[in-house]
């Protein structure tokens, strides 16, 4: 069965629109990031608000990329309606996975004598419960759209590579934690791996972006504020 030029025409702009979108997959965060932090912005409560929210922005285009130019489902990249209670018990699975994964992280850290932490640690603890919230709900929801739904689907549709859509991602994923040095990348490495494997398992979004925040949420809030009683 031949294709039509005008379908051939029109798969082309599809893709053209893919790869607009994937850059923005890949890149979005980081670009954001590191001109915040190269740029020495005061770190100021509307500061921080509005990187969240130019990340937000980013989230918001590449949706619109989804829904109005490649003409796909939230399907496409695992956002379809999920089933609660297989869901959550999956999120439960992948969190043990996670600590797991960051257990053997901070072995081969203590192993290697990596330093951890980042410079913009103690910043953050300077900032109110509300405001680490929303950057906690950034990274659980925009980092698993960007890297793990929007990146693995279309690089396989690209390439027709599972191993490739799912490494190249990680690797990206991974590397963009230098601001956290050798440890935040291996750590990132590791449970990012866990992540990937559980979406091209379920190929269900809600799963890794849950399981994401509570990793983030659970010891950034909820145990401070336990400590703190």
């Amino acid at each position: 069965m031949t294709t039509s030029p005008a379908a051939a025409l029109d798969l082309g702009h599809r893709r053209q629109w893919t790869v607009v979108g994937l850059v923005i997959a890949f890149f979005a965060m980081p670009v954001v990031l590191g001109l915040f932090s190269a740029t020495h912005i005061p770190w100021t409560i509307q500061n921080v608000v509005l990187r969240e929210l130019t990340l937000f922005a980013a989230a918001a285009v590449l949706a619109f990329i989804i829904r109005r130019k490649e003409l796909l489902g939230w399907d496409s990249v695992g956002l379809q309606r999920p089933a609660m209670g297989r869901t959550a018990l999956w999120v439960v699975l992948t969190i043990v996975g996670v600590v797991l994964a960051a257990a053997i992280g901070f072995g081969l850290i203590k192993l290697f004598k990596l330093a951890t932490g980042s410079s913009d640690s103690a910043k953050y603890d300077l900032l109110p419960t509300w405001v680490l919230l929303v950057t906690l709900v950034r990274a659980g929801f925009i980092e698993e759209f960007f890297y793990r739904g929007y990146a693995i689907e279309r690089l396989q549709s690209l390439t027709g590579n599972r191993f490739l859509a799912a490494a190249i991602p990680l690797f990206f994923f991974a590397i963009f934690h230098y601001r956290q040095g050798w440890a935040g990348i291996i750590i990132a490495l590791l449970s990012g791996a866990v992540l990937t494997g559980v979406y091209l398992l379920r190929r269900n979004l809600w799963v890794t972006i849950m399981a994401h925040f509570l990793g983030d949420f659970i010891p950034n809030i909820v145990l401070p504020l336990f400590m703190s009683k």
